[in-house]
């Protein structure tokens, strides 16, 4: 049976469509289903604030980690040709802050909405995005002989826990 099969795409393409989905379904999706348990005072003050608060974090490190990569930024976990390791700026604390900036966003945008369902939907997209990562993470260790080092220096998605 081949390895890369047509529908995963050369360079992981699939890891992106599923990502890109799981973003509008955070983003569009629906709120809440019958059943699902409304969020009451306090809970909203408190989910607004802190999804505020991670909407905001989310962002910025996202987009600061985009700036790190310069050239090198591409949505496939497949690293391109002329790439070069970035280990500084946001890569410093995680190797990959665009994901984990994208699933703050998530977490905090579900929050905010006061929304079981959102909050469910960002963690899937959690679990999809460290997929992304650990297929990425084979064709970075194949391309820069000093990843496996970063690798054991420096968490996935977590500072200091994952």
């Amino acid at each position: 049976m081949p390895q890369n099969r047509w529908w995963k795409g050369s360079r992981g393409e699939w890891y992106v469509v599923v990502q890109a989905g799981l973003l509008l379904l955070v983003a569009f999706g629906p709120r809440t289903c019958r059943g699902v348990p409304e969020w009451t005072y306090p809970y909203t003050w408190l989910g607004s604030l802190g999804g505020g608060v991670l909407l905001a974090a989310g962002g910025l490190f996202a987009a600061t980690a985009a700036v790190n990569l310069g050239r090198n930024l591409t949505p496939l976990p497949r690293p391109k040709n002329n790439a070069a390791l970035v280990t500084t700026g946001a890569y410093r604390y995680v190797r990959h802050p665009i994901y984990s900036g994208l699933i703050l966003m998530a977490l905090g945008w579900g929050l905010w909405l006061h929304s079981w369902l959102t909050i469910g939907y960002a963690l899937l997209l959690f679990a999809v995005l460290d997929l992304k990562a650990r297929r990425e993470e084979k064709w970075l260790l194949e391309k820069f002989p000093d990843y496996a080092a970063y690798r054991k220096r420096v968490r996935k998605l977590i500072p200091f826990l994952y």
